[in-house]
């Protein structure tokens, strides 16, 4: 029998009691699903109508939940073996480039939302040309996009992490660019102005998922999306090297795969 468990804000605990759901599900297309307190479960699939996701389970269970609650949604989602240890990048080396230099390569300033996007490099303290590599990666430079997930904006700003940041408007392109600006520097803060991969793997996945793998964690998305903006922001700030290969770790893959 299906079981549909709907959670309102203040039950949002009875999550912990259906991990153990969740976790048994290996399918390719899974799901990572982080709440706005820093939980997470997987998922089977989900499903987003107008402001509530549905979460499918495993054994046939749903969970429903407010998009506000959703801190953001990750595909492809591995589950590792119970005796599998978690990947240490113990060889991986930093980024010799600071995600803080100043500079306005002239690449940036023909791009659209420019004044913006300098703006809150100069207020943020973090490159113009990865500013302008994180938005065409998210969104393309389109301000009104809304991703399947319920990301918004040019920074696709889900709407717990906009309501964190004190966006309060994420179609407005200005107050949407500063929001996930500020979000790339409190990264910043917390892994170091060099460690561009776990900076862009925490602005995708977050930060729980990097602090466990211990940097990128074996995501495909994830892993896809930190190439895409290296190569983006070597693009833009005519700096090579920038798109190097991701450390090698633990092999991202499911099991049986």
């Amino acid at each position: 029998m299906t079981v549909l468990i709907r959670v309102r804000r203040r039950l949002v605990p009875l999550i912990g009691l259906l991990f153990s759901l969740s976790s048994l599900c290996e399918r390719a297309d899974a799901v990572l699903v982080v709440f706005d307190d820093g939980r997470h479960l997987h998922a089977e699939s989900f499903d987003l109508k107008e402001e509530r996701v549905t979460l499918y389970l495993s054994a046939g269970a749903l969970l429903t939940v407010p998009l506000e609650r959703v801190d953001r949604i990750v595909d492809d989602e591995y589950v590792r073996l119970a005796l599998e240890e978690p990947r240490k990048d113990r060889d991986r080396e930093p980024s010799e480039v600071s995600v803080r230099r100043q500079a306005l390569p002239a690449a940036v300033l023909s791009m659209p939302f420019s004044p913006f996007i300098r703006e809150a490099s100069e207020k943020h303290r973090i490159d113009a040309a990865l500013i302008a590599a994180v938005i065409r990666a998210e969104s393309g430079f389109q301000p009104y996009a809304v991703s399947r997930k319920g990301a918004r904006g040019l920074m696709q700003l889900m709407p717990a992490t906009a309501r964190r940041l004190g966006v309060t408007r994420p179609f407005d392109p200005r107050e949407n660019v500063h929001g996930g600006v500020s979000y790339l520097s409190e990264l910043a803060r917390r892994y170091g102005e060099f460690d561009v991969d776990r900076i862009l793997a925490a602005y995708n996945a977050g930060e729980a998922a990097v602090e466990e793998y211990d940097g990128v964690p074996p995501y495909r998305e994830t892993q896809n999306y930190v190439r895409k903006v290296k190569k983006l922001w070597s693009e833009y700030s005519g700096i090579a090297g920038l798109a190097a290969e991701l450390p090698a770790g633990r092999a991202a893959q499911a099991p049986g795969r």
